[in-house]
């Protein structure tokens, strides 16, 4: 039998270890930042009109927002949101606001803004207005 060729032994790329480390880290982090409940489009068709529903607040642009929404939805673009606290906070009356944008990027801001704020009951549109688009929940022109 001929000899087995040696091969060098080779150590495990530094950078690769960090980057797969980082991205089991984003992937199994938790779905929502703390704090903020994720809220599924089922849970809020139940509630739809329901006068101790969550305050359905869209945080996307007013062009966005008149090619259709979620009915019942108050309409405050995430750039007003940090002027406009006092108007939500009497909008809510106490109750739990859910926020949604198109994908999540502003809904999670605005998430904070009201954390930040002192919102205690605060939650987010689980995929948001594309979602709930795709899935043929009622949408408002």
């Amino acid at each position: 039998m001929p000899p087995r060729p040696h091969r060098a032994a080779t150590r495990p790329d530094p950078i690769l270890g960090l980057a797969l480390a980082l991205l089991v880290a984003v992937a199994c982090g938790p779905a929502a930042p703390p704090g903020i409940r994720s809220v599924s489009s089922q849970e809020i068709v139940a509630a739809l009109g329901a006068p101790d529903g969550p305050l359905l607040l869209d945080v996307r642009t007013r062009a966005e927002f008149a090619r259709g929404h979620v009915p019942h939805a108050l309409l405050v673009p995430v750039a007003e949101l940090p002027a406009r606290l006092d108007e939500v906070r009497g909008a809510s009356a106490g109750r739990e606001v859910v926020v949604y944008c198109e994908r999540g990027g502003r809904a999670e801001r605005a998430a904070r803004t009201l954390i930040d704020a002192g919102f205690e009951a605060v939650g987010h549109l689980e995929g948001d207005m594309s979602a709930w688009r795709t899935a043929g929940f009622p949408s408002q022109p």
